[in-house]
């Protein structure tokens, strides 16, 4: 609907009237507010003329001359995970700015729900969207000749590199985590997260294994425990690894809750943290300050993943065209859970 004050008859502003006020017709100021091109000083006329009008276009209407909705669609795993909770902001944030709205949908980690989210938001013709992927490559190509706006944003999927992805820089954040237990004297560092038997590792285990290996330290295979980010499945690889190896010093957790089933079996094994272990972990979310002691950690700026993934959608349409994903980098935040070897606890 439009809205603006009484032009003299009581009605609202119009497109007619905006033309006629700014001495052009009323194609122009469709173009203006379309995005079109039009020349400066004439774009400057009509905005001043819409304003002193106080006319304000249909998004319905435009959306469908355009046959689009004008929003963007959204597609995270879950929105009670701390990180995809700063994401989600970040994309809300830069999306107000830009005059975008959002639609907001959740996968559970799914692929087949994932896709059917995709079909619905092509299906309502959203202007793009932001994803955390979960389904295949091949889901996603089929997606992109239907929707030409896709942004992958935290994640990549192997075999695309043609959609631009907005990313933290996850490799340079374990190096330089592993550089800094390494530098406390530790050598048995375990790695709580790594791939499934069968599976290639990730990321975060190749910095891992990497930044070891640049070291000179060892890569002990019995150290790099596969779990899967979900609590229960957590809690049983943490307290398989500290109970199995006693001469563990350090442990390094994929993710935060990782991190926290490493804090509470650590707690339920009388095991004094660092004094006994030193424990730190990918994802600065608010508990690990709170805890007894504040747990180190790589601070991943989800925040700012949003903002930029939803940038590169709606207005930085340019750098979309270049090659490799935007990487954006991770803070170590060192606190009192990592200290000075000691020795092992046996």
């Amino acid at each position: 609907m439009k809205g603006g004050q009484p032009v003299g008859d009581g009605r609202s502003a119009t497109i007619k009237d905006v033309a006629a006020a700014a001495g052009v017709g009323i194609a122009t100021v469709s173009r203006v507010f379309s995005g079109g091109s039009v020349a400066a000083a004439t774009r400057e006329r009509v905005l001043a003329a819409a304003a002193e009008l106080d006319y304000r276009p249909s998004a319905l209407g435009r959306g469908l001359k355009l046959r689009r909705s004008g929003g963007i669609g959204l597609v995270l795993p879950g929105v009670t995970d701390p990180f995809h909770a700063e994401l989600l902001a970040g994309v809300l944030a830069s999306a107000r700015t830009l005059g975008g709205h959002v639609i907001v949908e959740a996968s559970d980690g799914d692929p087949e729900r994932e896709a059917e989210i995709v079909d619905r938001l092509v299906e309502q013709r959203v202007d793009g969207i932001i994803a955390l992927p979960a389904g295949d490559a091949a889901d996603w190509r089929a997606a992109v000749r239907v929707c030409s706006s896709v942004v992958f944003a935290d994640r990549v999927l192997p075999g695309l590199p043609e959609i631009p992805a907005v990313l933290a820089d996850d490799a340079g954040g374990v190096r330089s985590l592993v550089e800094y237990l390494a530098g406390l004297g530790h050598r048995r560092i375990a790695f709580l997260g790594g791939a499934a038997p069968g599976e290639p590792p990730g990321v975060r285990e190749r910095a891992f294994r990497d930044a070891l290996a640049r070291l000179g330290v060892p890569v002990e295979e019995d150290l790099v425990v596969a779990a899967r980010p979900a609590r229960d499945a957590a809690y049983a690889a943490a307290a398989g690894l500290l109970q199995r190896r006693a001469d563990v010093t350090a442990v390094l957790a994929a993710g935060h809750l990782l991190g926290e089933a490493a804090v509470l079996v650590a707690r339920e094994l009388d095991l004094r943290v660092p004094a006994d272990v030193s424990i730190a972990m990918i994802d600065d979310v608010v508990w690990a300050e709170l805890c007894d002691p504040p747990l180190t950690a790589v601070a991943r700026p989800a925040r700012d993943i949003g903002h930029r993934a939803c940038e590169l959608l709606l207005r930085d349409r340019a750098r979309r065209s270049r090659g490799g994903p935007l990487l954006l980098p991770a803070e170590l935040v060192v606190r009192g859970s990592c200290g000075a070897l000691r020795g092992s606890r046996r």
